[in-house]
């Protein structure tokens, strides 16, 4: 069993990617700890915990950083829905924790089984970010560390011309976390218009898997559904699952070792992920960005996750 702890501000993608990880049979999900994104801390918390109990899983979900390192939260309710999860009329509230705090569970997991843990980080950086500065030898304990962020070689940005949201929510953290010394892959937001696009056909597919976790993958993407197709995309995106999926099964990715960095400044240059594709930096290449994801593996990988 590989062993997978997943840092998330759970949305609607966030929620089809724990999915993708909880129902694998290859899979231990260590714990879910959550950060503030596309929703506040506390309804982040709520539909993590909904989505594990959905899928029968025993799997402890921890509160994280309620806010960026430096910044005021800014969320993506306007994507994902008031609730995150395309307010379908889901019962998400009233579910519990475990106690314990983000930043300091990322620690302790990966300190207590060095070289085994996968980090796989859906959100802002922000946990992320306060765990490295708490203990920075984790830089070096962890097995490898997949970031959904940013927009790889390719472009372009998801909330402003060059940059993608979960590194514009935080860019401090992901500066830090990129500049840390980990085992890292970025996967970006171009991949998940490239490869992970849900279709009229493959929006019919999912909902022909005819299972509670289909169902429940098609409803709380409607939100997000109807503002990809205004904005120009011929369906909703999987950016977190596709992620996942590289995270579960890399052998298929197409990947560039590159030096990056994240700008932190405001205005146009906020959160965007400046990669020195020729070199002229200087800088040691620190990144796995992945620069392809085949779909028809990705789409299989998540119809396996959806079915009985």
């Amino acid at each position: 069993m590989r062993r997978f702890l997943i840092d998330t501000d759970t949305a609607s993608d966030d929620a089809v990617a724990l999915v993708m990880a909880l129902r694998h049979a290859d899979i231990n999900v260590e714990a879910i700890t959550v950060v503030s994104g596309n929703v506040g801390l506390d309804q982040a918390v709520q539909n993590a915990l909904y989505t594990v109990e959905l899928c029968g899983a025993d799997v402890p979900v921890y509160a994280g950083a309620a806010s960026p390192m430096m910044r005021s939260l800014e969320t993506a309710q306007y994507v994902h829905g008031e609730d995150g999860m395309g307010d379908a009329g889901l019962l998400l509230s009233g579910r519990v924790p475990a106690e314990g705090r983000g930043a300091e569970v990322i620690v302790e997991t990966i300190l207590g089984a060095p070289d085994e843990i996968t980090l796989v980080a859906l959100g802002p950086l922000t946990n992320v970010a306060i765990a490295v500065l708490l203990a920075p030898e984790i830089a070096d304990a962890v097995d490898r560390v997949v970031v959904m962020g940013g927009t790889g070689v390719h472009g372009p940005g998801n909330v402003s011309a060059m940059a993608e949201y979960n590194f514009w929510a935080d860019p401090e953290a992901a500066a830090v976390v990129s500049r840390a010394g980990f085992p890292i892959e970025f996967v970006g937001w171009d991949i998940s218009i490239a490869s992970a696009v849900v279709d009229a056909d493959r929006h019919e597919a999912i909902k022909a898997i005819g299972t509670p976790l289909s169902k429940f993958a098609v409803d709380i993407s409607q939100v997000v559904r109807r503002f990809a197709m205004e904005n120009g995309l011929a369906g909703d995106d999987l950016p977190d699952p596709i992620a996942m999926a590289h995270a579960i099964d890399p052998s298929v990715a197409t990947t560039q070792r590159l030096h990056v960095d994240v700008m932190v400044g405001d205005g146009p240059q906020r959160g965007v992920l400046e990669v020195d594709q020729l070199g002229f930096g200087g800088g040691e290449p620190n990144v796995d960005i992945v620069t392809h994801y085949p779909s028809d593996h990705f789409f299989s990988l998540l119809h396996a996750a959806l079915s009985d």
